[in-house]
């Protein structure tokens, strides 16, 4: 027998192993994680999946839906060596709804968690997600974050909710989770190389879902003092839409029509990675991120990232400060890093960086370096 987290488990040939993926909400970069990760993985896996539609309800059902389909194929005589869930699900629940793989080990990948989440004024946060959050670290073997910042900033959170509990609070849980937490960046797939283009007004890209904590008003209001600064601009602002989404986009769509190239979420992935490969400038005004994977997937393609000094990108774009990827925290800031960029226009009006720092910094995130150490992991 050999010991793998808290569990004992047979020796197996790990060139053959079989994994069971889990993820409520297969969309986004939860999909784009799970399938990039299988394409250059060296394991047997199977996929059970829900649509990416009312995230709430799928983090209540999801553990009682696949347990149901799980005994189904057990029953038939499927089995699996390791299980692979993301955040959005209760482990916990799950592991008790299907007994006979609950023994196998388990690996939870937080995207995200409910806890640090910044809510619209006068909303409340819900405290079942939370705990769904608490239980499924708590039931994982190994519980993998996408970033170092993503991790202290939930179990710094964690700490502060559980003193809200009228008794019987764990604070145990905070070292036990922190034990068993390794920290796996989601990995990206290679951009051919950048080629010179055609002389032209500067491109600024913005690409992030249209939510508030994205701070869509700061990018608009820097790219208007860009526009009374007499700056000669396109922009492209695109990102996954949903139904009730901030009204500043709505005005920003007519105020800057004659500025625009792209708008909304683009039809395919390949028109999405032809967005960041024309971009000359991505720009990032997050207030809620924990890895930042458009910028990554921006640097990738040759473009110039202009981020705020928070959150995980200064510690995903280590080395990036020299490069003056970073503009500060403001609105005003970042307009006038951007009145800027077009000094740093090289031959034909391609932007790059020193050194072409980005893409160098974006290489450690290739999916066929991080696939490897991720099957190795399991």
């Amino acid at each position: 027998m050999v010991y793998i987290g808290r569990r004992s488990t047979p020796l197996i040939d790990t060139t053959t192993m079989k994994i069971l993926a889990l993820e409520p909400y297969y969309g986004g970069s939860h999909k784009a994680f799970l399938d990039s990760w299988q394409a250059h993985s060296r394991y047997e896996w199977t996929n059970l999946t829900l649509a990416p539609y009312k995230w709430q309800w799928r983090m209540r059902h999801a553990a009682l839906t696949f347990a149901d389909d799980v005994n189904e194929r057990v029953r038939q005589g499927e089995s699996w060596d390791r299980v692979f869930c993301s955040d959005m699900l209760n482990l916990a629940e799950f592991r008790g709804l299907a007994p006979a793989i609950a023994h196998l080990p388990t690996v939870a990948y937080f995207h995200e968690n409910q806890l640090t989440y910044p809510l619209r004024a006068g909303i409340m946060r819900d405290n079942q997600p939370v705990m769904t959050n608490l239980t499924t670290a708590l039931a994982a073997d190994q519980v993998w974050f996408n970033s170092q910042y993503h991790l202290d900033a939930f179990l710094a959170a964690l700490r502060v909710w559980l003193k809200r509990m009228p008794d019987h609070q764990p604070f145990a849980a905070i070292d036990n989770i922190r034990e068993r937490a390794e920290i796996r960046p989601p990995g990206i797939d290679a951009f051919p190389e950048r080629q010179p283009r055609e002389p032209g007004p500067m491109r600024i890209l913005w690409a992030a879902r249209w939510e508030h904590d994205k701070d869509p008003d700061a990018f608009f209001e820097a790219i208007g003092a860009l526009r009374s600064g007499g700056v000669d601009f396109r922009i492209s602002v695109i990102g996954e839409q949903f139904r009730s989404g901030p009204e500043v986009f709505e005005t920003a769509k007519i105020e800057f029509a004659d500025h625009i190239d792209r708008w909304g979420f683009q039809p395919s992935r390949d028109a999405y990675r032809q967005a960041l490969q024309e971009a000359d400038v991505f720009v990032s005004t997050a207030q809620h991120e924990f890895f930042g994977i458009s910028a990554v997937e921006a640097a990738a393609a040759g473009a110039f990232v202009l981020l705020p000094r928070r959150l995980a990108y200064p510690e995903v774009f280590a080395g990036g400060e020299a490069a003056g990827f970073f503009y500060g925290d403001t609105a005003a800031e970042l307009a006038t890093a951007l009145a800027g960029m077009p000094e740093r226009l090289a031959d034909k009006g391609d932007l790059r960086p020193p050194d072409n720092c980005g893409v160098r910094i974006a290489s450690q995130y290739l999916w066929p370096t991080l696939g490897p150490q991720f099957d190795g992991r399991l």
